[in-house]
């Protein structure tokens, strides 16, 4: 078992009433526990939480007169993840994925799997099936792609980012989910808290469905699939925005962080990973 501590503060200048929905609170899976929870505003707020969409992401809704807004999150995550051998790992078919899988090999906003299928398969269709697929084309994404901050926008798709080959985060994971679903690999987008992030933030990575069950990749390698803390999963980033805001509001201060007194999360040789 490994103990993650997570949190965040973030401040706004709120200039006119404004609805805000979080998502920023870490999620439970039989994987991860979460615990010590607390979600505190200032000035002191009404906020109700909500379970929402298929994968019943928890979000938060705050309804807010003009003031500048502090939020404070804070709690420990205990992860026990399941940890295979990667060359045991096969593909698994569509007769046999569950029915919620199956909406993860369609193209979505950010991940066009329609447009970039032809190139999918003539880079990646005819490599063995299975795990190590999946590996290579997160490799490959890696390798292609330069991580420059501030390069993308929240309009950059995985085709712009093919063509500039450059991103951050979320778009390394754009990317690689869109070609897995080029070649037939269900895949979606995970938002989470990562240890050792540098600089600290929240942190985007992907999931391939592969042999009955989920399993995580980081196509940056900036940070351990070990030390991922999952607060959101969805078709691609626009399911897991940490903030939607319906009115008026700026973010002038954004900390983030998570800490492990385990210092052996180690980027390189990770195993096969699945905390779903």
């Amino acid at each position: 078992m490994t103990q993650i501590d997570i949190g965040c503060s973030l401040v706004y200048d709120i200039k006119r009433p404004t609805v805000l929905l979080l998502k920023i609170a870490a999620s439970w899976t039989q994987h991860q526990i979460v615990n010590n929870e607390s979600l505190t505003s200032s000035p002191v707020l009404n906020i109700e939480t909500c379970q929402i969409g298929p994968d019943g992401n928890r979000l938060h809704r705050l309804v807010v007169d003009p003031c500048r807004l502090t939020l404070n999150y804070q709690a420990s995550a205990e992860l026990t993840p399941g940890i295979e051998r990667t060359g045991d790992i096969r593909e698994s078919l569509p007769a046999e994925m569950p029915p919620d899988v199956l909406t993860y090999m369609n193209p979505s906003r950010y991940c066009e799997s329609d447009l970039l299928g032809r190139f999918a398969f003539e880079e990646f269709g005819h490599l063995s099936q299975g795990y190590v697929r999946v590996q290579t084309i997160c490799d490959w994404v890696h390798d292609h792609l330069e991580y420059t901050p501030g390069s993308t926008n929240s309009m950059t798709t995985a085709s712009d980012v093919l063509l500039q080959r450059t991103g951050v985060c979320r778009d390394y994971s754009h990317l690689a989910i869109t070609l897995c679903r080029g070649v037939g690999i269900p895949a979606r987008y995970i938002s989470g808290y990562a240890v050792d992030l540098e600089p600290p933030d929240y942190h985007g990575v992907m999931e391939a469905w592969l042999d009955g069950q989920w399993y995580l990749f980081d196509p940056t390698r900036i940070a351990s699939t070990l030390g991922l803390v999952r607060i959101g999963m969805g078709r691609d980033a626009a399911d897991v925005a940490f903030a939607t805001i319906t009115g008026t509001a700026t973010l002038i201060e954004k900390k983030v962080w998570a800490r492990s007194p385990n210092d052996q999360l180690s980027t390189a040789n990770n195993p096969a990973v699945s905390t779903a």
